[in-house]
C-alpha cells in the first residue's frame, strides 16, 4: 500500500531490533488481559451498508434543530447566520495554522488582532489573548495566573461555578499539589463568598449569571478581595449575556475568562468550543497562550505580529505560563465575524430577545402549581424546582420530541438537586416552542 510510509524490509529490521518475531508480540500482554475472547463486532460491510448503519444509528438521536430546545448550561443554541460559515472560508483566513510566518498569515493575525479588541471591549478589561481550547480550560489556567501572580497556592471556587469548570480547575491543580476549596453547589444564590477570603488564597473564582442562572453584583466581592490581595476571576459560560450585563471588568474583576461557542458557533456535539481570557494591563506578561499585536514595516505599512508568545512552544518549559499547545482559531475567527456582523446595537438586541423570551417562558412555568423559580433576576438561562425527578421529567419530555433542559443532578451528582432543572430559552424559540415546554410541565406536575 502506497500509503505505508515503512517497506517489509524496514519493519522486519524494527522487530529484530526489538528481539520479536511478529508485530502481534508488541500487543502480547493487551492480548492475554483484554482480548481473551473475540470481541462481539459485527462482520466485514461495504461503504453503502456502513452508511446505512450510521445513518440508523444517528436516527435514534433527537437533533436540536429539530425540537423545541431548551438545553443550556454551558452550551447554548442560537442562529449563526450563513455568512459566518462562507466568510470564515475566504482565501485570506485560510493562511498556515499557526502564524510563525507572519510575512503568509496577515489574514490570521490581523483577525486575531481584532478578536483580542473584541473581547477586551466584551469583558470590559484591558488586554485579551488570542484564545484558549474552551472556558472551562480558561477557567483552570485563570487560576495557575493568579497563583503566579500573587506567590498563593490555594483558590476559593464560588459554588455557582459549573462543576465541570470546577472540576477542570481541580485537575490542574491537583497536578501541581495546589488547594481547591470549591463551595457546595448554590442554587440560591445564598453562599457569603466574603466571609471565606483571607490573605491565604490566592483567587476566588465566581461565575455570573451562575450555573444556576443568577446574576451576580460583584463589586463587593471586589472589594473584599482587593483589601486582601486576592484576585477576582470572573467567569461567564452564555458571552451573549454581555451584550446587556454590565462587563465583568467594570464590576472589579481581574482575570475574565469566558466560554465563547454562543457566538458565531454551534454546539458541534459539544466542541470544538473557544475560550476567552482577558486580564488587565499590569499582569499581561502572566497571561497563559498567545498575542497579537500591531507592529508597521519600514515603509510604514500596518502589519500584525505575534507580540507574546509565553507557552512552551515558543520558549523553555520552566519559563512557560501554560502547557496549552494551542488556540481555537477558526472558532475564534466565526467568533470574530459573527460579531463584527453585529455589531454593539446588534449584539445589544439580540441579548434583549434572549433575556425577554426567557422571561416570557418563566413567568408561564410560574403559573404552574407545584413548579418553583429558584431566580429573582436572570439572562436567558434559570433554574426550576419540580415535585419529582428532573431528569425523569426532561426523559418523558424527550418522548414527546421536546428537549427540555438539564438536569442540576446531572452536572452534580449526589448533590441533593435531583428536582432542580436548569432552563435555557434564546432567540431560537418559538411561541410555540415555549407553549409546549409549559404544557408538558404542566401535565409533569399533576402526575
Amino acid at each position: 500500500m502506497r500509503y505505508l510510509p515503512l517497506s517489509p524490509t524496514e519493519r522486519e529490521d524494527m522487530l529484530a531490533r526489538m528481539g520479536l518475531a511478529h508485530i502481534d508480540d508488541l500487543f502480547a500482554d493487551a492480548a492475554d488481559k483484554l482480548l481473551k475472547d473475540p470481541l462481539d463486532l459485527p462482520g466485514r460491510k461495504t461503504e453503502l451498508e456502513v452508511e446505512r448503519a450510521m445513518e440508523a444509528l444517528a436516527a435514534k438521536n433527537l437533533a436540536a434543530s429539530a425540537v423545541p430546545f431548551f438545553l443550556g448550561a454551558g452550551a447554548y443554541k442560537h442562529h449563526v447566520p450563513a455568512s459566518v460559515d462562507h466568510l470564515i472560508q475566504r482565501s485570506e483566513f485560510l493562511t498556515s495554522y499557526t502564524p510563525y510566518q507572519p510575512e503568509i498569515s496577515q489574514g490570521t493575525l490581523q483577525v486575531l488582532f481584532e478578536f483580542q479588541t473584541q473581547v477586551a471591549r466584551l469583558t470590559g478589561m484591558d488586554v485579551a489573548n488570542a484564545s484558549m481550547y474552551d472556558g472551562s480550560t480558561a477557567t483552570a489556567e485563570a487560576v495557575l495566573m493568579a497563583h503566579r501572580v500573587t506567590r498563593r497556592r490555594k483558590a476559593l471556587l464560588s459554588g455557582g461555578l459549573h462543576p465541570h469548570y470546577a472540576e477542570t480547575a481541580r485537575t490542574l491543580s491537583d497536578m501541581a499539589d495546589d488547594e481547591i476549596l470549591a463551595l457546595p453547589p448554590d442554587p440560591l444564590a445564598r453562599e457569603d463568598l466574603i466571609a471565606q477570603i483571607d490573605d491565604s488564597l490566592s483567587c476566588v473564582v465566581v461565575q455570573s449569571p451562575d450555573v444556576f442562572g443568577h446574576l451576580r453584583d460583584l463589586r463587593p466581592l471586589a472589594e473584599a478581595c482587593k483589601a486582601k490581595g486576592v484576585l477576582l476571576v470572573a467567569v461567564v459560560t452564555e458571552v451573549l449575556a454581555l451584550g446587556l450585563v454590565e462587563s465583568p471588568g467594570a464590576q472589579g474583576a481581574d482575570i475574565v475568562v469566558a466560554e465563547g461557542q454562543s457566538i458565531g458557533n454551534g454546539l458541534n456535539f459539544g466542541g470544538p468550543y473557544l475560550g476567552l481570557f482577558a486580564t488587565r494591563e499590569k499582569f499581561v506578561r502572566q497571561m497563559p497562550g498567545r498575542l497579537c499585536g500591531q507592529t508597521f514595516d519600514s515603509q510604514g505599512r500596518r502589519g500584525f505580529v505575534l507580540t507574546l508568545s509565553t507557552r512552551e512552544q515558543h520558549i523553555r518549559r520552566e519559563k512557560a505560563t501554560s502547557n496549552i499547545c494551542t488556540n481555537s482559531g477558526l472558532c475564534a475567527l466565526a467568533f470574530s465575524i459573527h460579531l463584527s456582523l453585529l455589531g454593539e446595537k446588534g449584539l445589544r438586541e439580540l441579548a434583549l430577545v434572549n433575556h425577554a423570551n426567557a422571561v416570557a417562558l418563566a413567568e408561564a412555568i410560574e403559573t404552574i402549581p407545584g413548579v418553583k423559580l429558584l431566580n429573582g433576576g436572570f439572562f436567558n438561562e434559570f433554574c426550576v424546582e419540580l415535585p419529582g425527578s428532573a431528569a425523569d421529567f426532561v426523559e418523558r419530555a424527550a418522548g414527546q420530541k421536546i428537549l427540555a433542559g438539564v438536569p442540576a443532578s446531572r452536572l452534580s451528582p449526589g448533590a441533593g438537586l435531583d428536582n432542580l432543572l436548569l432552563i435555557a430559552s434564546s432567540e431560537i424559540n418559538t411561541d410555540d416552542d415555549r407553549a409546549a415546554l409549559v404544557a408538558a410541565l404542566r401535565e409533569e406536575a399533576a402526575r
